[in-house]
């Protein structure tokens, strides 16, 4: 067993693997789902992001009894990527529980966005598979990104 995770198969989020389709991407996910720390909410959700070079990048969500100070799965995954020396994001899945489709907040669609392109695909997944997938550009129309900024 891995300190500090429940199941033996999830590995770490600074952890990497290469990824060669969206069933491992999804399974990833949903692998570091089973590690959120959510007693407060109990929605655990698990993100997974699949770098340009192919490396997979996995966070939870981290909840905290000061509500703000909570991290959302996307920023633990971003993290995990950023800490990994990756820059670009290729793809992304994120899975949660319960009916309604679970896409990132505001503040992650923002993180997201200085590692991605308008067009990089996020798929949106229950516990039963992928749900819906939609671009970045869709869920962040017009965003302001780092092509924003003079040189």
């Amino acid at each position: 067993m891995i300190a500090g995770f429940a199941d033996p198969a999830v590995r770490p989020a600074r952890c990497e693997i290469a990824v060669t389709g969206l069933d491992e991407l999804i399974e990833a996910a949903a692998r570091v789902r089973a590690n959120a720390y959510a007693p407060y909410s109990r929605f655990a959700v698990g993100a997974a992001i699949r770098a340009e070079d192919g490396t997979l990048h996995a966070g939870a969500n981290v909840e905290n009894a000061a509500y703000p100070q909570s991290q959302c799965a996307e920023a633990s995954a971003i993290g995990a990527m950023v800490a990994a020396g990756r820059r670009r994001i290729a793809e992304i899945a994120i899975v949660a529980d319960g009916p309604a489709l679970c896409a990132p907040c505001g503040g992650c669609r923002q993180r997201i966005r200085e590692f991605a392109a308008p067009e990089v695909p996020i798929h949106l997944c229950g516990p039963d598979g992928l749900r819906r997938t939609l671009t970045l550009g869709e869920l962040l129309p017009f965003a302001f990104g780092p092509d924003n900024l003079p040189p």
